[in-house]
Order: structure tokens, then C-alpha cells, then sequence
């Protein structure tokens, strides 16, 4: 049987999932807006998807990525 942390790589991790969540609300309201024609509201869902990367990686630096002290894997058993 493999090592159970191994299967850890693959982005379950509080940082990984705040910056997807932040992404997907950015494109979502980027998307609605674009087909409304609002055009100020397109550019501003691009700049906090930009900016929800950035949340994701600073969550990592401080630890709460994959490989972070600060990561606590859950089982899947």
C-alpha cells in the first residue's frame, strides 16, 4: 500500500481551494457581466481573478498550501 500523503498533490488544500473559489466567483460575474455589456464590471471581475491567485499563493507561502506546516490532510478512508 502506498503512502497516504502522496496522494495529497493534487490541490485539497485550504490555499488551493480559496483561490479556486475566488476565480470561479471572478468568472462567473465577469461572465454575466461581459453578456450585459458592462464593460467596467468585466475588467474588475479580470483584476480579483488576478487577485485571487495571488491570495492562493501568499495562503501557500504562509503555509496552508499541499506541503505547509500548516496543512492538516484529512482522511479518505
Amino acid at each position: 500500500m502506498t503512502d497516504r500523503l502522496d496522494e495529497y498533490g493534487h490541490g485539497d488544500s485550504p490555499a488551493a481551494w480559496t483561490a479556486v473559489l475566488i476565480m470561479l466567483l471572478a468568472f462567473a460575474v465577469g461572465t454575466v457581466a461581459f453578456f450585459f455589456h458592462q464593460a467596467w464590471l468585466v475588467w474588475i471581475s479580470a483584476g480579483v481573478l488576478v487577485l485571487g491567485l495571488l491570495v492562493g499563493v501568499i495562503m501557500a507561502k504562509a503555509g496552508y498550501g499541499v506541503k505547509g506546516p500548516k496543512f492538516v490532510p484529512k482522511s479518505h478512508d
